[in-house]
């Protein structure tokens, strides 16, 4: 297995502050891997342009042109980037053996894919890049990534902890992947499903090095709501328990009630009872919302379309 094809897979959407640093240093550590004879001559970055606004894919053509190991694959519009990280996978497996995906900010350290391709030489099928600590993030962003794993494990989703899209696969696991058809991607979830042998590689997180980060508080949420709709129905049972809940709550008010009636005090207080409508009322809404979001799911699964359209691959 020594000597692989490897395949760096780098999704990008309006990465032209971060490109300049993130190309040089991704070319120098092939460049040092294939000295090393770690990997084969033919490996190569695959830079994956997710419908950019900026000038993404006019730089990476630049570097495609004035390098053999740099490669381009232009999306046809803006997909995410989980379908972004996917076209890059599916399109490297191609001639491939091993590939690695990493962002292009960089905030994961590159110079733990040496260590995983050993790892890949020693006959693991997937490689997880984990972070020892978070002491980079700011005190919003490390409590929501926290709440997050911790959201996603109560929910029943197998995924690993601290553990983003920074791995590696071989070609058989990407394969398998591949077999996976669902258009609402969560791939923290897809890849444990897999089932092949796996090791883990930790290293400590950069900040990053330009640019904006590409993942807020509004899409981590659309995030981890993805993730759980795609992979539990336990928010589906927690319905059915607060129902039940509801109900007996409903009992011991008619039972207070009817006391309170044979003591002849009747039954007083409208802002109590209001207060119960707008709560169960509430309750109601967001268990409509749970199954609207699951009909969701359903209905774009339903119509099959790709997950995106390739306008340009350069070699």
């Amino acid at each position: 297995m020594e000597n692989s094809t490897l395949a760096i897979v780098v999704p990008c959407f309006n990465e032209e502050e971060v490109l300049p640093q993130t190309n040089r240093q991704l070319v120098a550590l092939l460049t040092d891997m294939m000295t090393q004879h770690l990997v084969g001559e033919g490996s190569y970055i695959l830079y994956v342009d997710d419908g950019s606004r900026d000038r993404t894919w006019q730089i990476i053509n630049e570097y495609s042109d004035a390098s053999v190991h740099v490669r381009g694959l232009k999306l046809a519009g803006n997909v995410g980037h989980q379908n972004a990280l996917m076209a890059g996978l599916e399109t490297a497996r191609e001639d491939a053996d091993v590939t690695v995906s990493i962002d292009a900010d960089l905030q994961d350290d590159i110079h733990a894919i040496p260590e995983m391709v050993k790892k890949y030489n020693d006959g693991c099928d997937i490689v997880y890049g984990v972070r020892r600590k978070r002491t980079t993030d700011t005190f919003f962003k490390r409590t929501t990534a926290q709440m997050f794993y911790k959201f996603m494990s109560g929910m029943g989703v197998k995924s690993v902890y601290n553990h983003a899209d920074f791995r590696l696969m071989s070609q058989r696991a990407v394969n398998a992947l591949c077999q996976y058809e669902e258009r609402n991607l969560f791939l923290r979830g897809l890849v444990p499903l897999l089932g092949y042998k796996t090791d883990s590689v930790y290293y400590d997180r950069l900040e990053r090095q330009a640019g904006e980060s590409k993942y807020p508080l509004s899409k981590m949420l659309s995030f981890a709501i993805d993730g759980v709709t795609s992979f539990s129905v336990k928010p589906l049972r927690l319905i059915f328990d607060l129902g039940i809940i509801f109900l007996l709550i409903s009992f011991a008010i008619l039972i207070y009630v009817i006391v309170s009636l044979c003591k002849g005090n009747g039954a007083q207080g409208w802002a109590s009872i209001m207060l119960s409508i707008w709560f169960v009322g509430g309750c109601l809404l967001i268990c409509l919302s749970i199954i609207a979001a699951y009909i969701g799911r359903i209905y774009t699964e339903g119509k099959h379309r790709p997950r995106y359209n390739i306008e340009k691959y350069l070699k």
